[in-house]
């Protein structure tokens, strides 16, 4: 067989978080950032598997025999990575058993972004194995790490996104969102890993609070969608992230660690870690360096154009 080469973008939540499960309109931008997967034949039955980080490193390979996969026999001596791997690919072969037939894989992946910045390294890992094997991504999310699966739809598309659950099944479509403001939008890097599950699995527990937030985030993601105006759209976020802060019953990010910050910092996906959204009609890298944060990106570095 000829090499196969699947692509995915990263994701950035820029509203919704946490209340996307309950069936808030959400605001998602795929990434300029993303992972590739090589796919090329290899030793009969067996998969090997060699992951890369952006910066060329391999952080994980292994050799995993057929059976393993099908079977699903995951083990405690294997590493977290090798058993959620083998659980990924477990339910894509229940899906399509045509795929791990007798011929053999040798497999790379490539991130283009550093795998601990947060952006999607397992969603684009779900998008592309989906791709690979010929089945629907938004299934094998379910069946394997779960979510909303807006990361998903972000990994699928090149333009925003308003992303919905309805009915627990995925809607999304593309929407118009290139602020003339965008110069004054950064995003920084916390270097505070945070786990999706985790995060969902305490949200859980407090989401009964969210029936009546749902309207109230929609209605700020209509608005960011309309409106013109920095301010506005620093206001509205602002308001965002209060209402989140009550919800989570958790003090903001800028309460907890940027209080003396002139502008308007917003929280993106699990709360308290990977990336912050700044919005500073002045630049703010000297600041953020100050306090140790040394990754700052512009708007155009981070969002696909």
């Amino acid at each position: 067989m000829a090499s196969q080469t699947y692509y995915s973008n990263g994701k950035l939540l820029l509203t919704g978080e946490y209340v996307v499960l309950d069936g808030a309109e959400a605001l998602a931008v795929p990434t300029c950032f993303g992972q590739n997967l090589l796919v090329k034949e290899g030793k009969s039955d067996f998969l090997k598997w060699t992951s890369f980080d952006a910066d060329k490193s391999i952080w994980f390979t292994d050799t995993i025999p057929f059976d393993a996969i099908k079977n699903k026999t995951g083990s405690a001596q294997n590493s977290l990575i090798k058993n959620t791997l083998i659980e990924i690919l477990y339910h894509a072969h229940i899906q399509n058993p045509k795929v791990l037939d007798g011929v053999g894989f040798e497999v790379e992946t490539h991130l283009t972004f550093p795998r601990n910045w947060g952006l999607g390294t397992s969603s684009t890992l779900i998008n592309n194995i989906a791709q690979w094997f010929q089945i629907d991504a938004f299934k094998l999310l379910n069946s394997s790490f779960g979510g909303s699966g807006y990361d998903i739809a972000c990994a699928q598309t090149n333009h925003p996104i308003v992303y919905q659950l309805m009915d627990e099944q995925p809607k999304f479509h593309h929407v118009s969102f290139d602020p003339s403001y965008k110069e004054h939008i950064y995003f920084v890097y916390l270097n505070q890993k945070q786990s999706s599950k985790s995060a969902i699995a305490n949200y859980v527990t407090q989401r009964h609070k969210s029936v009546a937030i749902v309207p109230k985030i929609n209605k700020i993601t209509q608005q960011i969608l309309n409106c013109t105006s920095l301010t506005e759209f620093a206001q509205l976020m602002e308001y965002h992230e209060i209402l989140m802060s009550e919800v989570l019953e958790t003090t903001t990010i800028k309460e907890r660690f940027f209080s003396d910050f002139k502008g308007v910092i917003k929280s993106l996906g699990a709360w308290g870690g990977d990336f912050i959204m700044v919005i500073s009609p002045e630049n703010p890298e000297a600041y953020f360096h100050e306090k140790g944060y040394d990754k700052v990106l512009k708007y155009h570095e981070i969002i696909y154009p």
